[in-house]
């Protein structure tokens, strides 16, 4: 007989997975198949493509009879992780080697990535030993490089990344379980844009240039952000600035992380300024989150934020 895969015990939001009693099952429970699943013709109607199996979708966590786990690379992710209908696969730093910290609320908003036993698993430019699994309800949750796989339920399409650096702990996951995009060292260093004339101010106007000649502008809706001074560092200080428009922080700019606290706030764009009433240098985070600043050259200058979004036909 083949060998054995390590299956955790995860049952619940309560503490009964300390520690977790494993299990280990025969290697014909699930079926590991070489290449995507339509090379291997699986039934496209199900698995990863089933009607309830998009992330937008889940009311409750989906047991599918396939899975795929693809390397790829989705805008500044790359290499992540997709699933066969492309939605970016991410990983949660609170957790712990094959051991998942994420239930109730919170597999609502982060539904984890399960197959049925007996189910196949397809492997796309992944490694099979770095696959595992986490016996969580009737189904088996996967892990890269034992960290536990999840999609983002505000992902509404393939190739979406909003569930990157979001509250400084969700991110892409990479082929062998680790954080893609910021912390990976694949992301591309913004320009630090220079300012003469403070920008916008008051809470209203206009902050200036984006990428590619966007205009940035007062939120509509008011934003929601928190930031930290280390994120690394539970009892590290923290602060919040909602919204809309130019912000002054607390902190006295000692910030190196900044995510959105809210669900509106997920994806849209916010700048940074290091100086008060959105003057001085500044820094535009095109999808509102960086959980390094320091790698971005703005660690604790933030003094001010403008809570914005790209003007309609500015593009």
């Amino acid at each position: 007989m083949a060998g054995a895969l390590l299956l955790t015990a995860c049952g619940g939001g309560d503490e009964q997975a300390a520690k977790d009693s494993e299990t280990s099952a025969a290697a014909d429970e699930v079926n590991f198949k070489a290449g995507t699943a339509k090379q291997n013709k699986a039934d496209l109607s199900t698995g990863d493509f089933a009607a309830n199996a998009a992330p937008a979708k889940q009311s409750s966590p989906v047991i599918r009879k396939w899975v795929q786990l693809s390397a790829a690379a989705v805008g500044d992710l790359d290499p992540v992780v997709t699933n066969a209908a492309g939605f970016v696969l991410y990983r949660f730093d609170k957790d712990e080697p094959s051991k998942s910290n994420c239930f109730d609320a919170c597999e609502k908003t982060w539904p984890p990535y399960l197959v049925k036993p007996g189910g196949k698993v397809f492997i796309d430019g992944i490694k099979k030993s770095d696959v595992g699994f986490i016996r969580r309800g009737k189904g088996f949750q996967l892990t890269l490089g034992k960290a536990p796989l999840y999609l983002f339920s505000k992902d509404l399409a393939p190739g979406d990344t909003n569930g990157q650096g979001v509250g400084g702990t969700w991110f892409g996951v990479t082929p062998d379980g680790k954080r893609s995009g910021e912390n990976g060292g694949d992301m591309p260093e913004p320009e630090i844009e220079e300012s003469g004339n403070g920008g916008a101010t008051g809470g209203s106007g206009s902050a200036g240039g984006g990428t590619k000649g966007t205009k940035l502008v007062a939120r509509s809706q008011d934003g929601l952000y928190k930031f930290a001074d280390d994120p690394n560092d539970s009892e590290s200080a923290v602060g919040t600035v909602s919204g809309r428009g130019c912000k002054n922080t607390s902190l006295g700019g000692a910030i190196s992380s900044i995510s959105p606290d809210d669900d509106q706030s997920v994806g849209k764009p916010i700048k940074l300024w290091d100086g008060p009433d959105c003057t001085g240098k500044s820094l535009l985070l095109e999808r509102g989150v960086s959980a390094n600043l320091a790698a971005q050259n703005f660690d604790n200058k933030t003094r001010s934020v403008f809570i914005g979004e790209f003007a309609t036909g500015t593009q």
